[in-house]
């Protein structure tokens, strides 16, 4: 039988308040118990002295999550059984924990919960059973637009939860009508992974994350920032320090979907993106087009194009065709970009980095690694509210 909580999720004093957490059910908002105040103050010191060797010269102020209702993504387990099945979380002993008032989800993806859970209970479809290796269910992924439109992914074990989801589409859409995009994927080994390789769309290719300025498109697969109002806040603070410093032409490493090239395109500046997947360039394309900026994206490894394409004459074009930058961005995954990208931009003889990093430690690691920039400016975007984790964004000047 699904477990609803005791008492709602609320919020006061920077405090949320949760039944989940306070009976011991999911403890993945691990400082919960601490004020909201407190968690900036941890986080600004911890990251302060990870990067005290960096030495940035002004830190600006941290640009708060919030308490509650900040996440647009939820990636939920289905436990239970065959028609009373929980979306949530698995506890150790794989059983299933039903979080479907959990209070840091966006309302639209917490409205939409229950509907889910019933529309999977319809199907007969039983959960995956990671201890016994059998069932067919495996995740449901819901991603929520500003727009409140929504993306929701169905992770199933083998062809047959294919078949009868793809057979359900109408009642599902009649359901969700705000379910812009639905897909199923397909997980068939048994692996402590999130989704297979294997994607079949069910209605529509992608999600327009309507932001202020730009807006994104979201495919089933790609990376999106789990906050979209501290996401916001990130695009824009680099668009300050990429237009502050007159940037003509800017590269953008790791681009994902452009959501920084994007927002520091303008009629004055050439952008360039660089992503690896190439699902996501073609997002990254399409949103270039609505904007009509002058952007081109290219898929390709990162370090690789550095390598290849920072030509030394500011007149040259590398391989790629793509003129020598005056600006970058780099916004690589937790490992940081690395002893080799590091290198070829302290060689590079740029004179100014945006580096926006998901990992301070990595990030001291890097800037070690390019002693002739200094940071001029650094700032916290607590993108992930009542974790340790926190975004880091720095500019760097070379000395």
């Amino acid at each position: 039988m699904t477990t609803l909580p005791l008492t709602p999720a609320s919020a006061d004093h920077g405090h949320l308040h949760c039944g989940y957490f306070e009976r011991g059910e999911c403890r993945s908002c691990a400082l919960l118990e601490t004020s909201y105040g407190q968690q900036i103050t941890d986080k600004e010191t911890w990251c302060r002295e990870i990067l005290a060797e960096a030495a940035p010269r002004e830190w600006l102020p941290t640009f708060a999550g919030g308490v509650r209702d900040f996440r647009n993504r939820a990636k939920l387990a289905v436990g239970g059984s065959a028609g009373q099945v929980t979306l949530g979380i698995l506890d150790q002993e794989f059983h299933g924990v039903d979080l479907r008032e959990c209070g840091i989800q966006a309302p639209a993806i917490r409205a939409v919960i229950p509907v889910l859970a019933d529309f999977l209970d319809a199907t007969g479809l039983e959960p995956y059973d990671v201890s016994a290796r059998r069932g067919e269910s495996k995740f449901v992924h819901v991603t929520a637009a500003p727009s409140g439109e929504l993306m929701i992914r169905f992770v199933v074990r083998t062809q047959h939860g294919l078949d009868v989801l793809r057979s359900r589409r109408a009642q599902l859409i009649e359901r969700v009508p705000d379910a812009s995009v639905v897909s199923v994927n397909l997980l068939p080994e048994h692996k402590a992974v999130l989704e297979g390789s294997r994607e079949e769309m069910l209605r529509g290719e992608s999600l327009r994350m309507n932001l202020d300025r730009v807006d994104l498109h979201l495919r089933p697969q790609s990376f999106f920032q789990t906050n979209t109002h501290v996401a916001i806040g990130l695009y824009n603070q680099v668009a300050e320090w990429v237009d502050a410093v007159e940037s003509a032409n800017l590269w953008d490493l790791y681009c994902g979907v452009g959501g920084f090239a994007l927002h520091c395109a303008s009629p004055s500046r050439r952008v360039t993106g660089v992503e690896v997947s190439e699902q996501a360039i073609e997002s990254a394309k399409i949103s270039a087009g609505e904007l009509g900026v002058d952007a081109r994206f290219l898929a390709g490894d990162a370090t690789e194009f550095a390598e290849a394409n920072l030509v030394t004459s500011a007149d040259a074009t590398g391989p790629a065709g793509v003129e020598r930058p005056d600006c970058m961005i780099v916004n690589p995954p937790r490992r940081g970009i690395g002893a080799r990208l590091s290198a070829a931009l302290e060689s590079s003889g740029l004179e100014h980095i945006v580096y926006s990093s998901c990992n301070p430690v990595s990030l001291a690691k890097d800037l070690a690694r390019m002693p002739s920039y200094q940071v001029a400016q650094a700032r916290i975007f607590d993108m992930f509210p009542h974790t340790k984790h926190l975004e880091v964004a720095v500019l760097l000047e070379r000395r």
